[in-house]
C-alpha cells in the first residue's frame, strides 16, 4: 500500500465521485440525478439542475449539433 498526502492509504479501489455541481446555479447533488443535463462545451462537460435546464431548455437545444434534427 502508497501512502498519499493527507494520510490515506492506496487500496486500489476506484476513489469517491465528486459531487454534482450544476454549471449554472451551484446547486450540489451527492449522487447522480437522472433529471440533470449534461452538456459539452469546448471539451467540457457541464452539469445542469432540473430547475436550471428547464428554465434554458431553448439555449440547451440551440447547441445541439445539427444532426439531432
Amino acid at each position: 500500500m502508497t501512502s498519499h498526502p493527507g494520510g490515506s492509504d492506496d487500496d486500489g479501489s476506484a476513489s469517491k465521485p465528486e459531487p454534482l455541481v450544476c454549471a449554472r446555479c451551484g446547486l450540489r447533488a451527492a449522487a447522480p440525478q437522472p433529471t440533470w443535463t449534461l452538456s459539452v462545451e469546448d471539451g467540457s462537460r457541464l452539469r445542469h439542475c432540473e430547475r436550471c435546464s428547464r428554465e434554458n431548455l431553448r439555449a440547451i437545444e440551440g447547441r445541439l449539433d445539427s444532426r439531432w434534427w
